[in-house]
């Protein structure tokens, strides 16, 4: 599913819900038929090109209209990586939204099974272990083209040392269709 259409809708809702939370007006009415159906997405900021604030949902809990808002005010304002975006960076922000299929666990022997098994530039994966819980979106694969190293860098995101592994680690994988503000026509 690549409907621009919704992804237009989509965009329109994070970039107003962070709007409004600004104080720049109200949160803009949107309509599109698949905003109601429970979905998990990912709200993704970048300014110049650098990464500004990620935040999403793993399973489909909420309606997807909301879960984007949601996801995007907390990019925004409650990602413990960054200080909450200003007023000033507002109109350099890009915005991406993902929306992620079902998960789908995988059945793996050990990390060597995990790294056949893993599609690079397709898969995003969340890695799980006890307390220990990380994902990366399948956008993650620019920065970490290898599966080893991607691995490695989940793991470390995880909290874990690159090196461990355990019989007990649940590996899930899901896809993404993804829009950026910059990369959608916005008339047709």
């Amino acid at each position: 599913m690549t409907d621009p259409d919704l992804g237009r809708a989509l965009l329109t809702i994070a970039r107003s819900a962070i709007g409004a939370e600004l104080g720049l007006g109200a949160f803009a009415d949107v309509r599109h038929a698949e905003l109601a159906r429970p979905a998990a997405t990912f709200v993704t900021l970048r300014r110049s090109g650098e990464l500004r604030g990620c935040i999403g949902s793993l399973e489909p809990r909420r309606p997807l209209g909301t879960d984007v808002r949601e996801n995007a005010a907390a990019a925004a304002f409650r990602d413990p990586r960054f200080a909450p975006l200003e007023r000033a960076e507002f109109e350099h922000v890009s915005i991406e939204v993902s929306l992620l299929s079902a998960t789908e666990h995988l059945d793996i022997r050990d990390e060597e099974d995990l790294l056949a098994q893993v599609r690079p530039g397709r898969d995003g994966l969340v890695l799980a272990f006890g307390s220990h819980r990380a994902t990366f979106l399948p956008q993650v694969w620019e920065a970490f083209p290898e599966p080893r190293e991607f691995v490695k860098a989940l793991k470390h995101k995880a909290g874990l040392a690159a090196d461990f592994w355990s019989p007990d680690m649940n590996v899930s994988r899901y896809g993404v269709t993804k829009w950026t503000e910059h990369d959608l026509p916005w008339s047709e």
